[in-house]
């Protein structure tokens, strides 16, 4: 590969690691080019993008970015699938991907802005619901309370008003 193209690619990688949100590492080995292109179509529409990175030029890329926590991650056949919306609809497009396909392909690690995550932590993050999920369990949650204070409040004027429509039911029976 000619040094320019090499140079190109370093700072098209260095781009893409500071401008995602999430990156995740694999190994796509086992995977034909139909099912890495079903993979980047289902990837695509959860705005991530998937791309196969040769290593000493990821490496030298991601040093490049501020990211030398993730040099030890470089090894053997790698693909990265590089993340810009949720940090979860990364995580959560592989794991359906590889779970659906029952394909060959493994999840080796990955990282955020200011870390590496291990694959245990990538598949918590596929568990996690959306952001918008997580707001309205916040909200329901500080909700609770306020609604349980009205309804012990409010108890003993229902009673009072139990208590009344029944006399009036009472007084037109007789």
């Amino acid at each position: 590969m000619a040094k320019e193209k090499k140079v190109k690619i370093v700072e098209d990688l260095q781009e893409t690691f500071s401008k995602c949100s999430i990156g995740i590492m694999t190994d796509y080995r086992g995977l034909t080019t139909t099912e890495i292109n079903n993979l980047r179509r289902k990837l695509r529409e959860a705005k991530v993008e998937y791309t196969v990175v040769k290593n000493t030029l990821a490496l030298i890329a991601a040093k490049n970015a501020g990211m030398e926590q993730t040099a030890d991650s470089f090894k053997g056949p790698m693909a990265v699938a590089f993340g810009y919306g949720e940090i979860q609809d990364a995580a959560k497009a592989l794991t359906e991907f590889i779970r659906s396909s029952k394909s060959a392909m493994k999840i080796k690690g990955g990282f955020l802005t200011d870390r590496v995550l291990t694959t245990n932590e990538i598949a918590t993050l596929a568990r996690l619901p959306s952001k918008a999920v997580l707001i309205s369990q916040v909200i329901a949650g500080i909700q609770s309370p306020i609604s349980g204070l009205v309804n012990v409040l409010s108890a003993p004027i229902r009673g009072v008003m139990g208590v009344l429509q029944a006399r009036i039911q009472q007084m037109e029976g007789k």
